[in-house]
């Protein structure tokens, strides 16, 4: 029997006219500006002028990911199409994909099988152009900066501590480290350099964090580029760049409007990478989500450690809302990795790796209940493979926890496999709620990074290398060091070693580089090898992508 593909059932779908999903969420004519028949921008003003009250926040998150899979947003856009079959206002909010994971090891990103949001081809590469503007204006700010040093250098930049790199929207791993300006005097002053992926440019962060065009603005002006030579930081309004630069973002900084396979009213923007930057759409689609819907579902990056936390402790902290529940995605298939099971015998009942791979599981909810003091519900993604007494043992020390297990199987049967988990989450909106960060905004940067370290990954402390103390010593001498942490680790572990699957224990994070991306508003604190620019896989995804006569593409999940 045929299975069909993710894009098979995509093409196979009849979407509904932008205009109808519009009228779905209650954005009126005046806000929508259409990008063709089945995608639009919402303009921002709908959130100065609608003043109907927000409705619930929910966001879903997972346990680490394995090779076994997850289906977070699957599970997402499943949920808020189950809540809409119960009769309840839900919008869906997500980040945009990056084109390079797209073409790499991952794949599309739109969700999967009959929990998808469409046009999924559209979302996954050129959409509406965000993430070209994101990239064009890095770029921008990146060729000022090398012509204001060319033109004379008036404000005496120090070309060996050049800190803004350029970007492109591509698992590139040749640009990470670049020598350019070559080529004689007019060709510029040569110079070390290097490419972070779109994803990663601060520039991303900035516009995700933004809670209005002028703050943005504003932000844009904020970010470091480098430091003289007598260590004074250099900014983008040092350069007078961010007026360019806010020009190209104007219509970027709108969120995007599309559907779900069932005709749910989906808001699509933003998309930083969770174990680099944080990992969360924008603000501006979340308020919107939540302005429009009685239930706004959303998604973070990752497992918890990285998307959940940089959700809770960055995102909310700007943007004063918080979750009124939170679901924790698994599947049996990917508990049974982390208990050491190789992917080529995930199929096979284990309960003993199972229950080897449980704390995982159980770890991220434990900080979700405990540490954030928020209601959850664990989401376990069904597949064939899963058998009664798996499922029975999920749900056994789910509920010693306190928490309930919910199975969810929109990815066969989109919105109707999803009533049980929709369900629980409505219960779950109307619990008791002491949300409260994992750590005090004032605390020091130590104090902050061994709080993430210890509550969260469970890690006995952090370890910073010489690089990273002369690098805290210089923040907190700029006066950065009340900014909120973001941590670039690995995905795949609680730890900063990826192969350290389950819940470690025993473990020391270490960091070896602290950088302030002042504009975005974080100190991002790099550990383990993550790097901001990946690479391309031995047999990329890009080499099974096709496209027919008629335009049709193939190939994309």
């Amino acid at each position: 029997m045929h299975i069909p593909s993710d894009i098979e059932i995509a093409q196979s779908c009849q979407l509904q006219p932008i205009s109808a999903i519009a009228e779905t969420a209650g954005i009126s004519e005046n806000y929508l500006e259409r990008y063709g028949t089945y995608k639009a921008k919402v303009d921002y003003r709908l959130l100065r002028e609608n003043k109907r009250p927000d409705g619930k926040l929910i966001l879903v998150t997972a346990i680490n990911p394995t090779p076994a899979g997850e289906g977070k947003t699957t599970t997402t856009v499943g949920l808020a199409d189950a809540l809409r079959r119960l009769g309840k206002n839900a919008v869906v909010a997500l980040r945009e994909p990056s084109m390079g994971p797209v073409f790499g090891v991952k794949g599309g990103a739109a969700g999967g099988g009959y929990a998808q949001v469409v046009p999924m081809e559209d979302i996954n590469l050129h959409f509406t152009g965000d993430f070209h503007a994101i990239g064009a204006a890095n770029n921008l700010l990146a060729a000022m900066l090398d012509n204001h040093i060319q033109q004379g250098n008036t404000l005496g930049i120090d070309t060996k501590r050049v800190t803004w790199k350029r970007a492109v929207d591509m698992n590139d791993r040749q640009l990470r480290f670049i020598v350019d300006g070559l080529g004689g005097r007019v060709n510029g002053c040569p110079r070390e350099d290097g490419f972070d992926i779109t994803v990663a440019s601060e520039v991303m962060a900035v516009l995700c964090l933004s809670s209005d065009l002028m703050d943005m603005k504003a932000r844009l002006g904020r970010m470091i580029v480098g430091y003289t030579y007598d260590g004074r930081p250099v900014t983008a309004h040092d350069l007078h760049a961010e007026g360019a630069m806010t020009a190209l973002l104007k219509d970027a900084l709108k969120p995007n409007l599309v559907q779900t396979l069932e005709g749910t009213p989906a808001l699509i923007h933003g998309g930083p990478f969770a174990n680099i930057a944080h990992g969360c759409n924008s603000i501006t689609a979340t308020r919107m989500a939540m302005r429009l819907g009685d239930y706004a579902v959303t998604e973070a990056g990752f497992g918890a450690d990285l998307g959940a936390e940089k959700f809770l402790d960055i995102k909310c902290r700007f943007a004063g809302f918080h979750p009124d529940a939170v679901v924790v995605v698994a599947t049996v298939r990917a508990l049974k990795n982390h208990g050491g099971v190789p992917k080529d015998a995930l199929n096979t009942e284990n309960l003993e790796a199972l229950e080897r791979g449980l704390p995982n599981l159980l770890q991220h909810v434990e900080n979700v209940t405990k540490v954030y003091g928020l209601p959850c519900v664990v989401a376990i993604n069904a597949l064939p493979s899963d058998t009664a007494a798996e499922l029975q043992l999920v749900e056994d020390k789910c509920r010693q926890l306190g928490v309930n297990v919910a199975l969810s199987e929109v990815w066969a049967k989109g919105g109707e496999g999803g009533r049980a988990l929709a369900k629980e989450v409505i219960r779950l909106c109307q619990e008791p709620n002491t949300f409260r960060y994992c750590y005090d905004e004032e605390a020091s940067i130590e104090k902050k990074l061994h709080a993430i370290a210890t509550k969260i990954y469970h890690a006995d402390g952090v370890i910073l290398t010489a690089n990273a103390k002369k690098q805290l010593q210089q923040m907190q001498d700029l006066g950065f060091d009340r900014l909120p942490i973001c941590m670039a680790k690995t995905q795949y572990s609680f730890s900063d070693d990826a192969k350290q699957l389950g819940a470690p224990r025993g473990f020391k994070i270490t960091v070896r580089n602290l950088k302030v991306s002042a504009g975005a508003g974080f100190l991002v604190a790099l550990t383990g090898d993550i790097m901001t620019m990946p690479g391309l896989p031995k047999v990329p995804a890009a080499e099974k992508i096709d496209v027919d006569e008629n335009g049709r593409i193939s190939g994309l999940f």
